[in-house]
């Protein structure tokens, strides 16, 4: 069936506003044209898509089954187009990304980053925040710690409070700071931490006994599946507190580093990288 895209288009856009005023502002023509186009598809469909009603229109049962697959043709046909008129050439960068970050914030927000820069094409590099710029060709990496790595610029994008998280079942035995003398201390190389941690809590720190892991993400899980408790930033596991996979059996935050966006001094930006840069801010700001 051949159907007029016109027609489909002045039947989308009125069905999202229900009004045929507006469909035709927004269509930059009048609304007689519009209501023609709508009974021109109706007569090629043989069914109606709208019920007239004396202050609008409601949408039909055929009505309601077309309107998401066109609002949905139309989007990919608008991204396609804008996409074709980027006359930039396309510019590889290249990202390492400390997995936790790039887990719990980048992954989420990338498909926002495709879409506003469309010309970068991004490769991510996950690493467990040890990471060669010079040899692995990066770009950029961005880390997490003070901010003081030798011959890069950093620049603070995100804070990272931390906080004791665990698996439901063990927050039941957890009522003050001095109970985690009780249960495995959960731990990543930054072997300062739960010292810190106890220092702020005004609690003795015990002998730490919890097994030692090279990246969060995998301490996440293991704190997820019992095996422990775990010191974690707040900002990354939002989902795993949201779906309570993770519970916080103490308010108390820990201060004890930040995420930083991170270049060789030596390098000079790209336009990639610059485009890079302007959405990361928007973003974190």
């Amino acid at each position: 069936m051949h159907l007029p895209l016109n027609a489909l288009r002045a039947f989308e856009v009125s069905a999202r506003h229900l009004n045929l005023t507006r469909a035709a502002d927004e269509l930059n023509v009048s609304q007689t044209a519009v209501s023609q186009h709508i009974r021109n598809l109706e007569d090629r469909l043989g069914k109606p898509l709208f019920r007239r009603l004396p202050r609008g229109l409601a949408l039909t049962d055929e009505g309601q089954a077309l309107l998401p697959v066109l609002s949905d043709a139309f989007e990919r046909i608008a991204a396609a187009l804008e996409h074709m008129s980027d006359t930039r050439p396309r510019e590889v960068l290249t990202v390492g990304v400390v997995g936790t970050f790039a887990v719990g914030w980048l992954l989420p927000r990338l498909r926002d980053f495709q879409q506003a820069c469309p010309f970068v094409d991004l490769r991510l590099l996950t690493h467990n925040n040890r990471v060669d710029m010079a040899g692995e060709g990066l770009d950029y990496a961005i880390r997490f710690g003070d901010g003081a790595w030798h011959g890069t610029e950093a620049q603070c994008i995100l804070h990272a409070p931390m906080t004791a998280m665990c698996a439901p079942a063990l927050a039941h035995h957890l009522r003050h700071p001095a109970d985690l003398a009780r249960q495995p201390l959960l731990r990543t190389y930054r072997v300062d931490e739960w010292a810190a941690w106890f220092d702020a809590a005004g609690a003795p720190c015990p002998v730490v006994r919890g097994a030692v892991f090279d990246s969060s993400l995998t301490l996440a899980e293991a704190a997820v599946q019992g095996a422990g408790v775990a010191l974690l930033p707040v900002s990354m596991f939002t989902r795993e507190l949201q779906q309570g996979r993770l519970v916080r059996p103490f308010a108390l935050e820990l201060q004890h580093g930040a995420y930083w966006l991170t270049r060789l001094k030596s390098r000079t930006p790209s336009p990639a990288m610059e485009a890079f840069h302007r959405w990361l801010i928007a973003q974190v700001g």
